[in-house]
């Protein structure tokens, strides 16, 4: 259990590209609701994270509340980020005068929601309690109309005397912010001084900046107010920057970024070509967002495993299984029309690759793409991770396989015990022993699995 007299995570001392969690070294992976466990009131977080916990999760991600979503956007349905009416709970209280779009009255910018700090701590604890980190997300890009409509930094939702803004995302300006900016500054003094006390904590201050082209400056004047706001506090806890949609492309790649940032996340990482390319930050990379990939497990299983595999420290698929109303155990059985997935099932899979991490030296682990010489099936990928004295972790996907496949692995000499796994079962499938010589790269005929496979290798002692 997590203790407000341990350090917040942190980056591991001794390989900053992982985490340190309560003095031990740790990958953080979850299969997460849409992140409106804070702001939607019907949302029963207590059940949310014991459910995590059980998975052997330890990471969600949760929105502030001054951006949600309408009923059906993105053809989600039962989206946790959709309050129903007169159920968003924001950090700003509610006025005397009615007129908020979905219930209630209008908002007050100037005073705070004392009901909604109550639920936050709430929130900060319970997780605590069941060993979930929180990522808080300070802001978001307003989509479209329908999701500004909802904002209670809209001035048709508010009481306060601030003007209609040419453009909704000009909010997130340094140059026509305007009196927003101080709304926005205000917010993270706030949020950063009643969660100082956490250690099961990072902030992101915007998700999905790219989407709608929100200036680099204002969102490292952002991240500079939260390493200002904890300055003098007793705790200081690392901030990420949501970098890009996937990894192809200059823009993917992170040159001299504002100091302020020790996480780099993506969205979307299949292939996982940002953790390569961002190699050279010495940070963790991270995977924060998965699907709108369909309804099939196959897809968010290899994401994931290839991810972590290539030297990935984050994962959080979107699971659409979680919803409000009596589904925070991941039971919300989806229409077709969903467009992602998320299940019980899948959420195996993933805890199966947490466990694999968690079971080598993870400071020492570092990808190895040259231990494989030959044997990778056409269109397949291969990802290795490992300590290049005595444990390694592969995975290879897309095979089809329908007969062995025989690898070719560059290992020095020793004894090995070998653990081939099957992704989609979580389990192994066969366990042996081999001695090498180190001559010549050994041969490990696979066996047959239909979609991906997976192996340990552990050099004996002695």
């Amino acid at each position: 259990m997590f203790s407000e007299d341990t350090p917040p995570l942190a980056l591991h001392p001794g390989n900053p590209r992982y985490f340190l969690l309560r003095n031990q070294p740790a990958i953080l992976l979850t299969s997460g609701e849409h992140y409106g466990a804070l702001l939607n009131a019907d949302f029963d977080f207590e059940t949310y994270f014991e459910t995590l916990a059980a998975d052997g999760f330890n990471l969600t991600r949760t929105f502030s509340g001054v951006y949600c979503e309408p009923n059906g956007a993105f053809k989600i349905t039962r989206n946790t980020l959709a309050p129903t009416e007169g159920n968003l709970v924001a950090p700003f209280a509610r006025s005397d005068s009615p007129g908020y779009a979905n219930g209630g009255n209008r908002f007050d910018l100037t005073r705070w929601n004392a009901d909604y700090f109550e639920r936050l701590h709430a929130i900060m604890e319970s997780a605590s309690r069941h060993g979930i980190v929180v990522e808080f997300v300070f802001f978001c890009p307003f989509y479209n109309d329908a999701m500004w409509n909802l904002s209670p930094l809209n001035p048709n939702n508010h009481v306060d005397p601030l003007p209609q803004p040419e453009n909704p995302n000009d909010l997130w300006t340094l140059d026509r912010g305007g009196l927003y900016l101080e709304i926005q500054e205000r917010l993270i003094r706030k949020v950063c001084a009643e969660l100082n006390r956490y250690d099961n904590l990072y902030f992101e201050v915007c998700n999905e900046p790219y989407q709608r082209h929100l200036p680099q400056d204002w969102h490292d004047r952002m991240a500079e107010t939260i390493r200002e706001a904890e300055a003098g506090l007793p705790n200081q806890h690392l901030i990420s920057w949501n970098v890009a949609n996937h990894g192809d492309g200059e823009d993917a790649i992170v040159h001299d970024p504002n100091p302020a940032y020790s996480i780099f996340n993506f969205h979307y990482s299949n292939p996982p070509d940002e953790v390569a390319n961002n190699w050279h930050l010495g940070k963790p990379i991270g995977d924060n967002e998965t699907g709108f990939d369909g309804q099939k497990n196959r897809p968010y299983r290899t994401e994931a495993w290839e991810f972590i595999l290539a030297g990935g420290a984050l994962f959080n698929h979107l699971d659409y299984s979680f919803a409000a109303g009596g589904h925070e155990d991941g039971t919300f059985e989806y229409p077709d029309k969903q467009p992602g997935g998320g299940n019980a099932t899948l959420r195996k899979q993933f805890a199966a690759l947490k466990r694999l991490v968690e079971s080598c030296p993870i400071p020492k682990l570092h990808p190895v793409p040259d231990l494989v010489k030959s044997g990778v099936p056409k269109d397949a990928r291969v990802q290795v991770l490992g300590d290049d004295t005595a444990h390694w972790l592969l995975y290879l996907t897309d095979t089809g396989i329908e007969k062995n496949v025989s690898l070719e692995l560059d290992l020095p000499a020793g004894n090995y015990e070998l653990q081939w796994i099957d992704p989609a079962t979580a389990e192994p499938v066969k366990t042996e022993t081999r001695e090498h010589d180190g001559k010549a790269p050994l041969s490990l005929p696979s066996p047959a699995l239909p979609e991906d496979l997976a192996l340990k290798i552990e050099k004996r002692a002695g």
